[in-house]
């Protein structure tokens, strides 16, 4: 039996790679104009972070999939993993891995992987939570996964964090259609019983994504609030209110 699991898991593994990287290749290939000055894409430089991250934590089955926009400068930019704030993913989750640069980076803005001295403040707060509501991070994904619907991080001239939702139309729905693909892809793969927004965004584009045709049944649907700094209300007490939240959603 455990040797089944094994294979099967492995096999889930291969399959969630060649997804997540073909929709962030696809995606980097795309010519994006004004206000966009530079592109990351951490399924590229920091790849066998994100590769550890699958194997580790990926499963089938999970209660809900947790969906962010993108990645943050100073989250998935430098570890390749979903909210990853460094010390979160470093040390609760154990991931060390080579971080390379991205082929153009703005000065402002430099890729220095597990050495960055910054701290993504969503990414504290949600694997913060994670920590202190579950313990050790494998009782945490056994009951979620955290997931970017788009695989790329977009920076100003200034060096400003530019989310996929103020890009230019056109750009931006060229965008969503490769984003949709790949997350159709990847909750055919994980099969959970909810698709969770972490944030407004991501939970619309679920809801459209999917709405459009998916490999198997679909999935419930629900929001919690972003972490983000930015959100007057996700700074008074964010991890009470997302408790309450996913409780409401019948997922603790």
């Amino acid at each position: 039996m455990e040797a089944r699991r094994s294979a099967a898991d492995t096999k889930l593994h291969e399959a969630l790679a060649r997804a997540v990287r073909a929709v962030a290749k696809e995606a980097a290939a795309r010519a994006f104009g004004e206000p966009v000055a530079y592109v990351y894409n951490p399924l590229d430089y920091a790849w066998e972070a994100h590769r550890l991250y699958l194997r580790r934590f990926a499963r089938r089955g999970v209660r809900a999939l947790l969906l962010g926009m993108n990645p943050g400068p100073f989250g998935m930019a430098q570890t390749g993993v979903p909210f990853g704030e460094v010390a979160a993913v470093r040390d609760w989750m154990g991931i060390r891995a080579r971080i390379g640069r991205p082929g153009r980076a703005h000065p402002k803005r430099p890729v220095q992987g597990f050495d960055c001295p910054r701290s993504e403040v969503s990414g504290r707060r949600l694997y913060g939570w994670a920590r202190d509501r579950f313990g050790p991070p494998e009782r945490f994904f056994e009951r979620f996964f955290v997931h970017n619907y788009c695989p790329l991080a977009f920076l100003e001239e200034s060096g400003r964090n530019l989310t996929p939702d103020k890009l230019p139309k056109a750009e931006r729905e060229d965008l969503l259609r490769i984003c949709d693909r790949g997350l159709r892809k990847v909750v055919a793969l994980l099969r959970p019983d909810l698709v969770i927004g972490i944030g407004t965004f991501a939970e619309r584009r679920a809801r459209e994504a999917l709405a459009d045709g998916l490999d198997g049944p679909l999935p419930g649907f629900g929001r919690i609030l972003h972490p983000s700094p930015a959100s007057p209300a996700a700074n008074r007490g964010w991890a009470a209110q997302a408790e309450r939240q996913l409780e409401a959603l019948d997922c603790l």
